[in-house]
């Protein structure tokens, strides 16, 4: 007999794919925000099928399809909670290209599967997503390789400056050592709410915002965990904790903050519900200049609108030269002309902060660097 949380995964993509059914790629959906009305085509050489393997990435299988990958969801009517919970795409499927109506289908075209013509389908009812196990969570199919951003998703990467202004802070350590290993005890002094479990850092480089020129965040160094032993009794002033794992040598005076929730790992490339413009702030490991599947921050974060998942373009400033036809003393006074802005890759962000945002590049044609530009698709 099949596994029951398999057959209602799978009805459910099936649902979720036929009700689709109407949209083109030329179509958007109205819930996937401001790029709604972002041209989304196929591409000419697009495949007539794919079948889904173990290591295909949304990512990739988008790019089979469409010239944007970010244009997933418009082309399957996805809405927003489908882009951040869209576990349905699974090894062994097949994705057929329907080139009449210029949409993608679980179903062979002209199968039946799917209504026939599409206009006499019966109505179909969506099933929660709260169905589906963790273990077929795990077979989805991730939107990037998972191996290019796993440490970046549960190390504490940037603490924003409301975060280093009130966290606790090891203030001794057991029998006064000076670096700390597993299993060894620390006295923390400061709040920490009802936390059990937190990673240990140690505040690193600042990112400094280069449209505004102001510090919105600092980096931090990863040290390790630490777990509550005992909180501060009455007439004490500290907490006892435990080492659980170090990174790094850890000691009096790092900071603390409470470890995340498990992360999100499958979502959807898709365009930003909002506009963005924005910049990139830094790259990750300090380094000049990131090529393809580095990571960077930009200075873009929830209070913004952006969300794990969104694809940003990247475009190099546009330089301001000398008309040289204008005239002027000596060379000069001249006119002066502002280039455009030189689109040359992509960004997909993957954790999000209040004000920053981590991202992966995705294909580049040239070097990113600090200042530029992080924007909405066109």
């Amino acid at each position: 007999m099949k596994n029951f949380s398999t057959v209602v995964a799978r009805t459910a993509a099936a649902a979720l794919l036929a009700c689709a059914a109407g949209a083109s790629a030329q179509v958007a959906s109205p819930a996937v925000g401001a790029a709604a009305s972002a041209s989304c085509s196929f591409r000419p050489d697009a495949p007539d099928k794919h079948v889904v393997v173990k290591g295909d990435t949304l990512w990739d299988i988008s790019g089979t399809f469409l010239r944007n990958p970010w244009c997933w969801p418009q082309v399957w009517g996805m809405n927003r909670d489908e882009i951040r919970n869209p576990h349905w795409i699974y090894p062994g499927q097949t994705i057929w290209f329907d080139r009449e109506r210029g949409r993608l289908s679980l179903q062979r075209p002209g199968s039946g599967g799917d209504g026939g013509d599409g206009r006499d389908a019966p109505p179909l009812t969506r099933l929660s997503p709260q169905v589906r196990s963790a273990d077929l969570a795990r077979d989805a199919v991730p939107a990037i390789p998972a191996g290019a951003i796993e440490p970046y998703l549960t190390q504490p990467l940037v603490v924003e400056a409301d975060e280093l202004a009130g966290a606790p802070r090891i203030a001794a350590s057991q029998e006064g050592r000076v670096y700390l290993g597993e299993g060894d005890r620390v006295y923390v002094h400061g709040a920490i709410g009802d936390g059990r479990v937190f990673q240990v850092f140690r505040p690193g480089g600042q990112l400094t915002d280069p449209q505004t020129g102001k510090v919105v965040a600092h980096e931090a160094a990863f040290l390790g965990t630490v777990k509550l032993v005992k909180p501060a009794a009455p007439g004490v002033d500290v907490h006892t904790f435990q080492v659980v794992d170090t990174k790094q040598e850890m000691g009096v005076g790092d900071l603390l903050v409470p470890a995340p929730p498990t992360p999100v790992r499958n979502y959807v490339p898709h365009a930003p519900l909002q506009a963005i413009d924005g910049r990139i702030m830094s790259i990750y490991s300090g380094v000049t200049y990131a090529g393809q599947s580095q990571v960077v921050t930009v200075n873009r974060g929830t209070v913004d609108g952006l969300d794990v998942g969104a694809v940003l373009q990247l475009y190099h400033l546009g330089k301001t030269v000398a008309d040289p036809q204008s005239r002027g003393f000596l060379g000069m006074g001249r006119q002066q002309l502002k280039l455009p802005d030189e689109q040359y890759g992509s960004l997909f962000i993957f954790r999000v902060f209040k004000n920053v945002s981590y991202g992966l590049v995705m294909q580049v044609t040239a070097p990113a660097q600090v200042g530029d530009v992080a924007r909405s698709p066109d």
